[in-house]
């Protein structure tokens, strides 16, 4: 049986796509437009989503976290300038990166010690590690929403239980 934490990534996987789709679909400016929101535009917001994805890879491949924070948060200005289409490709390639380590990770109840500069030291087990991956996504793609509606565009669905129908 499949992991249910391996399985929900693959969820995240598929709701990072289909917002990235529907960005797609909308003016390209919409994409970079300044506005007064939780995120000052929607191409900071998606470049949050991947840096942050890409922390937690850094931190499954065993850098630390302070390490991995450094490292990915180097990215911010180059993804936020990159277009909705070039950072389709950088999330797709992070998600084969996602794969490949997923697949060599037998115990996902496993721990690992995390030293979070803003929270302490705690064990976390893989599951753990891949929930708060999709969680945190999950809440910046309702930001999107949010923004895409502010701006006068629909949004698309990304909930888990459409995720099942596709």
């Amino acid at each position: 049986m499949e992991n249910p934490a391996k399985k929900m990534y693959d969820f995240h996987v598929w709701a990072n796509q289909t917002m990235i789709n529907r960005l797609k679909e909308l003016p390209e400016e919409v994409y970079t437009r300044e506005i007064q929101s939780v995120f000052s535009s929607v191409c900071k917001a998606i470049s949050h989503i991947y840096i942050v994805d890409t922390c937690w890879l850094k931190i499954l491949y065993g850098k630390s976290m302070n390490e991995a924070l450094a490292e990915s948060f180097q990215l911010q200005e180059q993804t936020e300038a990159k277009s909705v289409r070039e950072m389709e490709i950088l999330y797709a390639e992070l998600a084969e990166r996602y794969r490949a380590i997923l697949v060599t990770l037998d115990n996902m109840d496993e721990t690992i010690t995390l030293d979070n500069p803003y929270a302490g030291v705690r064990d976390t087990s893989y599951s753990e590690i891949l929930l708060q991956i999709v969680n945190h996504a999950t809440y910046h793609r309702g930001n999107i929403t949010a923004m895409l509606r502010q701006m006068g565009h629909a949004s698309v669905m990304t909930e888990y239980a459409l995720y099942w129908y596709s």
